[in-house]
């Protein structure tokens, strides 16, 4: 229960920080030790356990503080850092210092706050506050370089950089965009791939040791560093490089001890790979990975929250066939992909064989402002690449949503470019093509008008209630006239 003891510790100091601007660890440990029974749980015997150990690890930082032992100074960003480190990385460095005999000692006699102390410094190092060394450090790199929020994501804030004279602005720009989305000001500076690949790989680790990965996904079409169809495998795939992207991916997790389901990113270039980042979650895009899989992802995330062992093994996971999914947006793709919130007035979704619709919405549904614009995800499976898109040209065609605009023909166009038919992708695909599939888009949307002016009438409840009524007469009369030929 450390790892629980943490979090709940921490997030006590950085709210103290926030409400009284402390400066002194000393006065915030008083301030939570007078409060600290307000927390509770399910179980009494629990709760004082916990008590009891947030104490010790308050008391040890307050001796930190008095004796000079720890010169560091917590401050409000350094902290929620620390509250938004997932608890997974906590627990596995503390059984790797319970299987030290370097630091038994220390465990045994519950010195939580040495142990609190270590795990930071894992976890956490120290940045540089000098320009002079942040441009020491982009010409080490090589420029282009990126400059990223450390705290954020969803490509919020970043800045690339193709010259030294550009660097302290995006520096400075990102720091402001990461201190207003995110409460840390932390950024840090990595090379910049111009045209690369989004590839990534699916995870399961329960804690019994086991990590497997479930085989890749290419997400490359992205606006601004966000995706909007992914496909699964990569067109590029090859058994030997699934098998070398995909036993670094399942070595970063076994290090780190995570468990459950999770997906490390890559970039890929010029048949390089690069570490980009780690989804310690389910993603929007799991469906095509349980399609090519055969798994299904999100029970096996519930059979690991439980403690289960996996049932499978990686000579288990056979990728089979292809997927692609498409996120429907409630966005104008004509007008830079600007929210379109509202009422749909008007709704059919598609179906048939190889084709799952994943959504929430129907007719008359307001779709609200204060959210994420995702009407559904829209995913075609099929034998290979072609059959899946084809199958996702047909369901398309068949989607109708009326009220608000969607990328519905955003997708329509990709479907029909040569480049993404033949397999060429990269992250900055879209503005690469950017005319053409604009010019694709308007061409989509004026033959698509015909068709939904002829669907609106049958979103009319009259109308619907005459199709509905037609519809069970003639089956009632095919129904009597097959019974009728039997006899």
């Amino acid at each position: 229960q450390y790892y629980y003891i943490f979090k709940f510790a921490i997030s006590q100091i950085y709210k103290d920080f926030k409400m009284n601007n402390y400066s002194e660890k000393a006065d915030v440990v008083t301030n939570i030790d007078n409060n600290i029974t307000t927390y509770n749980t399910d179980s009494e015997e629990k709760d004082l356990l916990r008590i009891e150990k947030s104490g010790k690890i308050l008391g040890i930082l307050n001796k930190y503080q008095s004796d000079g032992t720890d010169k560091k100074t917590l401050s409000p960003s350094a902290l929620k850092k620390y509250i938004n480190c997932p608890l997974q990385f906590y627990f596995s460095y503390i059984v790797k210092l319970k299987e030290s005999d370097e630091v038994s000692e220390i465990i045994d006699s519950a010195d939580f706050g040495t142990v609190f102390h270590r795990v930071m410094e894992l976890f956490y190092t120290e940045g540089h506050t000098d320009i002079e060394e942040a441009k020491d450090i982009a010409r080490q790199i090589g420029y282009p370089v990126i400059v990223k929020a450390s705290a954020g994501g969803g490509g919020i804030g970043m800045r690339a950089v193709y010259e030294e004279g550009e660097l302290v602005r995006a520096i400075e720009s990102t720091q402001s965009v990461a201190s207003t989305n995110f409460g840390d000001p932390t950024v840090f500076i990595e090379k910049y791939l111009e045209k690369p690949r989004h590839i990534e790989f699916q995870l399961l680790a329960d804690e019994h040791g086991n990590v497997i990965h479930v085989g890749d996904r290419e997400c490359s079409i992205q606006r601004r560093h966000q995706k909007l169809l992914e496909e699964a495998p990569s067109p590029i795939m090859t058994e030997e490089l699934r098998e070398e992207m995909g036993g670094s991916a399942v070595k970063a997790a076994e290090y780190i001890g995570y468990t459950s389901a999770g997906t490390v990113e890559f970039l890929y270039d010029n048949g390089q790979y690069y570490f980009l980042e780690m989804n310690t979650r389910i993603q929007v895009e799991h469906p095509i990975t349980e399609l090519v899989t055969n798994t299904d992802l999100i029970k096996q995330q519930i059979l690991i929250a439980n403690g289960d062992e996996l049932s499978y093994e990686q000579k288990d996971i056979k990728v089979t066939g292809h997927a692609i999914e498409c996120r429907i947006n409630a966005e104008d793709p004509l007008n830079d992909f600007a929210p379109n919130p509202g009422k749909i007035t008007g709704y059919r979704s598609p179906g048939g064989p190889g084709v799952r619709l994943d959504s929430g919405v129907y007719m008359n549904y307001t779709i609200p402002t204060f959210y994420d614009s995702m009407i559904s995800k829209l995913i075609t499976y099929g034998r290979d690449r072609n059959d899946a898109m084809n199958r996702m040209k047909r369901a398309l065609s068949e989607y109708i949503i009326l009220g608000v605009k969607t990328t519905i023909p955003f997708h329509k166009a990709i479907l029909r470019n040569p480049n993404f038919i033949s397999g060429d992708l990269n992250t900055h695909f879209i503005d690469t093509y950017k005319k053409g599939i604009e010019a694709e888009m308007e061409n989509v949307i004026a033959e698509d008008l015909e068709y939904v002016n002829k669907l609106k009438s049958t979103f009319m409840p009259g109308k619907k209630i005459a199709a509905i009524s037609a519809a069970v007469g003639s089956y009632q009369n095919m129904s009597k006239n097959q019974f009728l030929q039997k006899k």
